[in-house]
């Protein structure tokens, strides 16, 4: 361990579960992100687990980009870099540049295997903490609106909403909207909600939350360049949970929304105490490990889901993406 680094001591969420309010906070700094400062959450022989500083890019192949998640994972894990990778990492999953939160990243291949699969099965639960313009008006929602690629010229680095001008390919892609708080930020009216994404697409919250005409606090991109008062995007990875079959991994990046850390935002009225959620989501996945745990019928011992040709040729094919240029 180096001694510059920036550790946290953030413990496992199930360890929580019979007081979520015990999650350890860690002071967010308003100030940009710099290689010292990474916070790790979980760090295994597989995988490590970091908070994520909001504006900066996970990875990048311009030279004048110094700061990146990858510079930091390479500055203070030198002997873990591996160099069968372009970038040194295999990053598991993506955030934005502007998102803050939990990011998995896989530190051999066949870790990358095994956590391609529960992302690609769609095993892994992730929910985000966002501030969004306005008061939404109903607290629990399904967001539902397929997403495709903006075409139209200025807007390429853009998704949109089927039907809007210029979409292309849009694909299927939902939302689970949940009303925290009501409150304000700089005086102007805005709610705290949970997002929890059934699919993945590229920008979802972001396109999702604007296509409800509620955007996320300072989403410069998404308002059309007009909210660009807020020091950053007020969108959070707050909640990881990827099912690996031998090491489990689910943790908890603290909560950055709150008026400790940000005299900005002032909470009005709760309607759903952030508690309540990690009480319903970590109860059913404590039931499902220790009925795992129990003793297998001898009849179902030596039986495993074969696995096709077509898939194990996906999971190669993606696996040999972090080789090229």
């Amino acid at each position: 361990m180096i001694a510059s680094a920036r550790w946290v001591e953030t413990r496992d969420a199930q360890a929580d579960l019979n007081d979520p309010g015990a999650v350890l906070q860690e002071k967010v700094s308003m100030e940009p992100a710099s290689l010292e400062n990474l916070s790790v959450l979980h760090h295994s022989e597989n995988y490590i687990v970091v908070n994520k500083h909001w504006d900066i890019r996970i990875d990048s192949k311009m030279w004048y980009e110094k700061q990146t998640v990858q510079s930091q994972l390479k500055h203070h894990f030198p002997e873990l870099v591996d160099p069968g990778t372009y970038y040194g990492f295999r990053f598991c999953h993506q955030l934005d540049f502007s998102t803050s939160g939990a990011l998995c990243v896989a530190l051999n291949k066949a870790a990358a295997g095994h956590a391609y699969r529960c992302f690609k099965e769609r095993l892994v639960t992730k929910a985000y903490l966002a501030l969004v313009r306005g008061t939404v008006a109903e607290e629990r929602m399904t967001l539902d609106f397929a997403i495709g690629k903006n075409t139209t010229e200025g807007k390429t680095h853009m998704m949109c909403n089927e039907g809007a001008e210029g979409c292309e390919n849009p694909k299927p892609s939902q939302t689970e909207l949940t009303v925290l708080e009501y409150g304000a930020y700089e005086g102007d009216p805005v709610t705290k909600v949970l997002l929890q994404p059934l699919t993945g697409r590229t920008h979802q919250l972001r396109v999702h939350c604007s296509a409800i005409h509620h955007p996320i606090v300072g989403d410069y991109t998404y308002s059309l360049r007009t909210d660009n008062t807020p020091y950053r995007m007020m969108l959070h990875a707050y909640f990881l949970h990827i099912p690996l079959e031998k090491e489990p991994i689910q943790v908890i990046a603290s909560d950055p929304f709150l008026p400790s850390l940000d005299s900005k935002w002032a909470p009005q009225r709760c309607v759903n105490p952030l508690d309540d959620f990690l009480k319903n989501i970590l109860k059913p996945q404590a039931e499902m490990k220790e009925s795992q745990e129990k003793p297998e019928p001898a009849h179902r011992r030596n039986s495993s889901p074969v696995e096709s040709e077509e898939q194990k040729a996906q999971c190669q094919q993606w696996l040999c993406e972090w080789n090229l240029d």
